[in-house]
Formats: C-alpha cells, sequence, structure tokens
C-alpha cells in the first residue's frame, strides 16, 4: 500500500490548507459565536471544486479521488470543523449517492448543481424514534397515481435550513421492513415542506442543524432515488463513505489541538523555562502526536481501498472510531497544556472539544462503528 501522495494531491491539500487558512480562519470565531452559516464560504469553495470533489466532471464535479477528498478535509477542518461537515455532507452523503444511484435525468437537474457549488444538499434519515436503529423509519409514502405522498418528520439534518435538495429515506412499504424503504430526491420549494427551528448546539455552531417536516409533500415518481424499497442499501453504503469524511474532519480537529498544543508550550513558561521542556508536557504532545498519524493512517486505508472499488466498510468504521476519540482526547489534552486559558474562547482550543465531541456521535456513534467493526470480522 503505497502512501506517498501524487503531485495533484498534494496541489488539492495545500490549496485546501490556504484557502483555510486566508478565506476561513478570520471569520471562525465570530461565526461559532453566533452561529453564522458561512453561506459565502461555502460558495467560494464551490467555485474551487471542493463541494463535489469524487464527482466526474461529466457531471459538474472535480473527479478527483477519495484520497484528495481526505487531505482536503482535513485542512477545512483543522481551520472549522463546521465548514468541514457542511463539505462532507454535500461531497460524501448528497453527491455521491446522486452519482452512484441518479438516471441521467436526475444528475442533470440535481447532481450537477450540487457538484459545481450552486446548491447545497442535505442527507434525511435520522427521526424522533429512528437514530441508531435506521431501520425503524416512521416517515411514510403513500404512492398516488405517478406521485408519492410524504409524511413524517425527520432529525439532526446537517445543512437543514439552508440546503436545496435533501435525500430523503421513507416507508413505503411497511409489510417489508427495512426492504420497504426508499429514497426520495425533494425539493424545498414543494408545498408541505416544512423546516424546523435551527437547534442551539454545542460545537459545530457554524454548520446548521434543524428537524424537516413533511405534510403531505407530493413527490413524483421520478424522484425516487434508484428504486423502490432500495433505500436503506443506499443510506448504508452511502454512511460507509460518509465515515471517512467524517473521520477526516475529527483528524482535522486533532491535529489543529497539536499545533495549538506545541505552539503554545514553547511561548508559556514555568519554573523559568518553555513547558515544553517539561517531561509532563513532552508526553502529553507525544501521545497526541502519535494518535494523530494512526488515525491519518487508518483513514488514507479506508481512502484507498474505496478507489480501488474494494470492500471499506470496517475500514470506514475503524477509521472514524478511531479519529473522533483522538479528536476528543486531543482536544482535551490541548486544553489541560493550555492551563487557564484553554478554557477561554480567545485560544481556541475550548472550540475544538465542542467540535470534536459530535464527531463520536453522528453518522453513526462509536457503539455502532463497534457493531459494524465486528459484523465485518465475523463475516465467512
Amino acid at each position: 500500500m503505497d502512501f506517498q501522495f501524487t503531485e495533484e494531491q498534494i496541489q488539492i491539500r495545500d490549496a485546501a490548507k490556504d484557502f483555510a487558512e486566508n478565506e476561513i480562519a478570520p471569520s471562525s470565531v465570530e461565526r461559532d459565536v453566533t452561529c453564522e452559516f458561512p453561506t459565502d464560504i461555502i460558495a467560494k469553495l464551490g467555485e474551487l471544486g471542493f463541494m463535489g470533489m469524487m464527482v466526474s466532471p461529466e457531471w459538474g464535479g472535480a473527479g478527483l479521488d477519495t484520497v484528495s477528498y481526505v487531505l482536503a478535509m482535513e485542512e477545512i477542518s483543522k481551520v472549522d470543523a463546521s465548514v468541514g461537515v457542511i463539505m462532507s455532507v454535500n461531497n460524501s452523503l448528497v453527491c455521491f449517492g446522486l452519482e452512484k444511484w441518479g438516471t441521467p435525468e436526475q444528475k442533470e437537474k440535481y447532481l450537477k448543481p450540487l457538484a459545481m457549488g450552486q446548491k447545497l444538499g442535505a442527507f434525511c434519515l435520522s427521526e424522533p424514534e429512528a437514530g441508531s436503529d435506521a431501520t425503524n423509519q416512521k416517515t411514510v409514502a403513500e404512492k398516488d397515481g405517478d406521485y408519492y405522498i410524504l409524511n413524517g418528520m425527520k432529525n439532526w439534518i446537517t445543512n437543514g435550513t439552508k440546503a436545496d435538495y435533501y435525500l430523503i429515506q421513507v416507508q413505503t412499504d411497511k409489510s417489508k421492513g427495512y426492504k420497504g424503504i426508499t429514497t426520495f430526491i425533494v425539493e424545498k420549494t414543494l408545498e408541505g415542506f416544512e423546516i424546523g427551528k435551527k437547534e442551539d448546539k454545542l460545537g459545530i455552531r457554524s454548520s446548521d442543524t434543524c428537524s424537516i417536516g413533511l405534510n403531505n409533500v407530493r413527490v413524483h415518481k421520478d424522484n425516487i432515488l434508484g428504486e423502490e424499497g432500495l433505500g436503506f442499501r443506499i443510506a448504508m453504503e452511502t454512511l460507509n463513505g460518509g465515515r471517512i469524511g467524517i473521520a477526516s474532519q475529527a483528524l482535522g480537529i486533532a491535529s489543529a489541538s497539536l499545533e495549538a498544543a506545541i505552539k503554545y508550550s514553547k511561548e508559556r513558561k514555568a519554573f523559568d523555562k518553555p513547558i515544553s521542556e517539561l517531561q509532563a508536557i513532552q508526553f502529553k504532545l507525544a501521545d497526541m502526536a502519535v494518535n494523530v498519524e494512526t488515525a491519518r493512517l487508518l483513514i488514507l486505508q479506508a481512502a484507498l481501498k474505496k478507489d480501488a472499488h474494494e470492500k471499506y466498510a470496517k475500514e470506514a468504521a475503524q477509521a472514524k472510531l478511531y479519529a473522533s476519540r483522538v479528536a476528543v482526547n486531543n482536544a482535551l489534552e490541548a486544553i489541560q497544556i493550555h492551563g487557564g486559558y484553554g478554557y477561554v474562547r480567545e485560544y481556541l482550543v475550548e472550540r475544538y472539544l465542542r467540535d470534536a465531541k459530535i464527531t463520536e456521535i453522528y453518522e453513526g456513534t462509536s457503539e455502532i462503528q463497534k457493531i459494524v467493526i465486528a459484523r465485518e470480522l465475523l463475516k465467512d
């Protein structure tokens, strides 16, 4: 397995790093405080090709590999995890599904503008009674001629208030259980489509999260993604790739925490010398660095398998499980190294911790990742 990056991959990484430092960083603290969605930043990311990185150029994308996506996601999330998750959802959860299962007409109408950053997408799976148990879908669709009438509610929708198009998992045949779940492409402008109150969150506060209500929403049969009854499979395969994106987001937070801790430890003096000379601090930094590199290797392994069209569910779950844990632990250690200063906004590391925690929860909790890993290990 070759972890040497190509010239193109290095250019993508460097472009993401430059954009993050110059375009995202200046407003990151203020947007965290005010919960302001980074509309202009997302538009610029779209212009640069970062909102449809792995989509074929035929459908408006950049045609890049998953490794390039991982490198870009880390650099963006290192500066602002809120921007990172907006980018991840559009790339991993929305564009991926549309390109793999969409008809040419659906790709032309929906995928192209999403991949080019002209529109924004959201993925709707969770419900009030269907979080980790994604098979327990209560949102239903009843057939009415060439249309389906959708009713129900979706929770915890990233990009929920700002998206234009939503991939929504709906129960079309309760008698078939999870095999009766269907994915619909739903436009925000449809009558009966209701956007709930934006959640006031602990972290990733510049990213909007809300519930979505469906009140007799009429969706044409042409907006079924894949085919009727394929929704659960679409959701699970989509989440495999999504976990690589969230693992990369977590890696960015962990990397930022390490860099902040190193910088502060060299500047802060105690007992007439920089605290970086204290063995207790050095041991913390060493552990943080090893954890970052280990997480990065797990993520790259999953990305390479995905690019090689090999099975990667286990590797993606391993990467997300480990990288999210590292994000939380590194942020905690960065705060500890900063002492009292780590507890105030000015030094950023408190935001890293707030942003890190969600990576252990969304797109499959850490407990779900362990189930996925064990299931793959126990297959014949």
